[in-house]
């Protein structure tokens, strides 16, 4: 299949099978007598694969990883409970750093009547404020 037929299968634009085969996470394809790209059936599933992982938050460094793996000649699936519960140990940090960045916006929509003079407004206070301290004393990490 050609180029276009390999990313309608795949959803993907011409580009993004481009890029891919620049990071290496598809192998170059075999080139027809006149130049033009062959892909096989395979490349539709890698692309697949991408897809979904990129969709559970890893990166195109880590697809690598994990592509890496699932040719590996051991059948063992170790290696990939390894990458899958790190990624699950950085989404669980994440997800505590985005709750108590929604509290602190919280407290500070919250602190902030919505009119009156710029000057005065607790949001403003809090975003230029040397401490960087929420509405409840807590001090915010950048």
């Amino acid at each position: 299949m050609n180029i276009g037929q390999l990313a309608r299968q795949a959803g993907v634009p011409i580009d993004t099978v481009r890029y891919y085969e620049r990071q290496r996470l598809i192998p170059e394809p075999a080139r027809s007598a006149s130049g033009y790209r062959q892909y096989a059936s395979e490349d539709v599933t890698r692309l697949h694969f991408i897809r979904r992982a990129k969709t559970l938050g890893f990166t195109l460094e880590e697809i690598g990883e994990l592509m890496a793996i699932s040719t590996h000649s051991s059948n063992d699936m170790n290696e990939m409970r390894e990458k899958a519960s790190k990624k699950l140990e950085l989404v669980e940090a994440r997800l505590v750093e985005l709750a108590r960045m929604r509290e602190a916006l919280r407290g500070l929509v919250d602190a902030c009547p919505g009119h009156g003079p710029l000057a005065t407004c607790p949001i403003m206070a809090a975003l230029t404020s040397d401490s960087a301290s929420d509405t409840r004393g807590r001090t915010a990490r950048s």
